[in-house]
């Protein structure tokens, strides 16, 4: 079941996020009197190969257009006239332009319809993160929260920090949220460090170059939690936990005679007595109890802990609400172009750093919940928009770069030139799309 709701998280939020992308290219190409035959959810052949497998699930022509549901669930795609894409190639445009044609417009009305796709898609980011931000505020835990300290994982220990350790500084500054510890402009900058109170004695931790790739491994993330102290939330039915009488409000306060302030110290108790029945001592409304529990061969006893750590909500105005949300879905293509340039420099692994539609639907997750399905699926209409304006051909931005040139040599290149950029740029994407995929596989497996 986990797996259906992942996937069809997935696919609602793409077909969300490709029907806007090509309302844009449609609606710039109406308004400029550009006819357009077909508007099309997911492909109606074998992407891409316009003449394999032509049929639709559901197609309906209104006007000149032809609206439709396709069978190849990996995009969608406007049919503009007198446009090379991916469905019309040079041969097919031999005869002399008509006036209702792509190629008959001025270079930049032809821009507008190109650039149409990425503000549509830019537009629906801000809108999502705007209507988060109105609606939800931003909860976020206070650094003076933090007061008992982090504990690190390996990754956190290979960097040089202890359990315990008291974050103070942040590249010599003082911070207010705790969150700040994993921005990414610290993570991905550069000479980034931490300064921590370790027994009343200040260190610097600095960030590894190859930090981004340790961090890509889902083990790994995050590298630091704040150690807090906490009591059972939810108990999980059948489980050893629910068997052993614990109950929601429980304060778990030793696991065989170690003591578990902290949820870190509880896990590592959990892992030490696997696959054994231990005495598990709680508080249940101040009064001491002991039970029985049986540890699973993994450690666990299955509850869901609930943090004493307050955290704060900071609220927003709708006029407030529209500038925070527009700096978070542009912080979004920050934060793509830093992670390609630690790629292009080496400092991170493409195979780590890259997902395809598997690695998408785990971030969706196999629980249902709108807030985090509307967030992802911001931070994706953002990616989408970053990735169609880089200079590819095939990609709206590689139409974007010749139109430049046309409009700035004052020609355009020729049709057989475009044809043949059209079908290198899709040999490029193709071959990203099966090194995502097989990536997908390949981490999953190992």
């Amino acid at each position: 079941m986990e797996v259906l709701i992942m996937a069809g998280q997935m696919l609602l939020g793409l077909s969300i996020l490709v029907g806007l992308h090509e309302f844009g290219h449609f609606a710039a190409a109406k308004y400029f009197k550009i006819r357009v035959d077909k508007f099309y959810i997911f492909f109606d052949f074998l992407f891409p190969m316009p003449g394999v497998l032509n049929f639709a699930l559901f197609k309906k022509k209104i006007g000149e257009t032809e609206y439709g549901l396709g069978w190849f669930p990996l995009g969608g795609y406007v049919a503009i006239h007198g446009m090379i894409d991916e469905t019309t190639d040079a041969d097919q445009l031999a005869a002399e332009p008509q006036a209702n044609e792509f190629r008959s417009k001025p270079a930049w009305q032809r821009l507008i319809v190109m650039l149409g796709g990425i503000i549509m898609n830019v537009l629906t980011g801000i809108v999502i993160f705007t209507a988060l931000t109105f609606n939800y505020g931003e909860k976020y835990l206070p650094a003076s929260e933090a007061r008992y300290g982090v504990v690190p994982n390996k990754l956190g220990e290979e960097m040089g920090f202890r359990t315990g350790d008291k974050i103070v500084k942040i590249n010599g500054r003082p911070f207010t949220e705790f969150d700040e510890v994993y921005s990414t402009d610290v993570m991905l900058g550069t000479n980034s460090y931490y300064t921590v109170d370790r027994n009343g004695q200040l260190l610097d931790i600095p960030i590894p170059k190859n930090f981004m790739d340790r961090l890509s491994d889902k083990d790994q993330t995050p590298f630091v939690l704040p150690l807090n102290p906490f009591v059972v939330d939810q108990v999980v039915s059948g489980s050893g936990a629910a068997k052993g009488g614990l109950q929601p409000n429980d304060q778990v306060t030793h696991v065989a005679g170690k003591r578990t302030q902290f949820f870190p110290e509880l896990q590592e108790a959990l892992k030490a007595n696997a696959g054994k029945t231990v005495p598990v001592q709680i508080l249940r409304n101040d009064q001491p109890q002991t039970l029985q529990i049986a540890v699973d061969e993994e450690g666990h006893i299955g509850f869901m802990p609930k943090s004493l750590l307050k955290e704060a909500t900071r609220t927003y105005t709708l006029g407030q609400a529209i500038p925070a949300g527009t700096k978070k879905a542009f912080g979004v293509v920050t934060t793509q172009m830093k992670a390609f340039g630690k790629i292009f420099r080496g400092e991170a692994s493409a195979r780590k750093s890259l997902g395809g539609p598997m690695a998408i639907a785990q971030q969706y997750g196999g629980v249902w919940d709108w807030m985090r399905f509307w967030t992802l699926t911001g931070m994706l209409s953002m990616v989408l928009a970053f990735m169609n304006l880089l200079p590819i051909p095939a990609l709206d931005g590689g139409h974007v770069l010749f139109l430049l040139y046309e409009m700035i040599a004052g020609r355009k290149p020729s049709d057989s030139f475009l044809e043949n950029a059209q079908k290198v740029g899709m040999v490029m994407i193709l071959g990203l799309m099966v090194f995502v995929i097989f990536n997908d596989f390949f981490k999953l497996l190992f």
